[in-house]
């Protein structure tokens, strides 16, 4: 299998009739606050909580920094283990916007499992919820910690 890092580019055109925005998923965050900043951008319906975009950008600004003073770099991946939560949408903005590599985990996902798909993706920093139903993610990952050694506990 060919190494990630051997494809530059982050997307391919093909033909269509609309062309592709040429703008990052930061800039296009920065696009909706521009013109959106006040109105809803996020519910979180289980806790009721809310964000505006302005909020939610930043919230996001305020996780990427996070990410950087944890020492994550440019083109690194950050593995995502959690089901879907606000902190998970913070995330996935937070890695594109200093350019990391978000990898998503399957929620269900045992110990062994984990350690290949960290191994795998070469995934140095994971966040994670503490748990999630039966499983105990923050041993889970105390297991596995070889491949992640930047855990972090979310949501």
């Amino acid at each position: 299998m060919a190494a990630v890092d051997q494809y530059p580019l982050s997307h391919a055109a093909g033909p269509t009739d609309r062309p592709l925005l040429d703008e990052t998923i930061g800039a296009t965050l920065d696009r909706a606050v521009a013109t959106y900043s006040e109105r809803e951008a996020l519910v979180d319906a289980v806790s009721g909580r809310r964000w505006t975009y302005r909020e939610l950008a930043e919230e996001v600004d305020a996780v990427a920094l996070g990410l950087l003073a944890l020492g994550v770099q440019r083109g690194e991946r950050v593995g995502v283990w959690s089901p879907n939560c606000p902190e998970w949408a913070f995330l996935q903005f937070a890695t594109a916007r200093i350019g990391a590599v978000l990898v998503t985990v399957n929620p269900g996902y045992r110990t062994h499992e984990l350690e290949f798909v960290l191994k795998q993706a070469g995934v140095r920093t994971v966040v994670a919820m503490p748990a999630f139903k039966t499983s105990d993610y923050a041993g889970m990952l105390a297991e596995a910690a070889p491949p992640a050694p930047r855990c972090v506990t979310s949501c």
